[in-house]
């Protein structure tokens, strides 16, 4: 199972060629733009997950104490 998601993966030069078609489409410009963009995405999924995460928590502790 270990050997397919390597096979999956692209290797240096796969990856300079993609870099290479995303160049192209969007231009020197756009990239800083797209990746700001990606940043903040990542930043507010995770901030989304611990925020769950923390009402999970607490729905648990609440839980906890109405048992007791």
């Amino acid at each position: 199972m270990d050997h397919l998601v390597l096979l999956s993966l692209p290797s240096g030069s796969e990856f300079l060629i993609i870099l290479l078609i995303v160049l192209l489409l969007f231009g020197g410009k756009k990239i800083p733009e797209l990746m700001h963009g990606l940043g903040k995405g990542v930043k507010s999924f995770k901030e989304g997950i611990n925020e769950a995460k923390e009402e999970i928590n607490k729905a648990a502790e609440e839980e906890e104490k109405k048992d007791k």
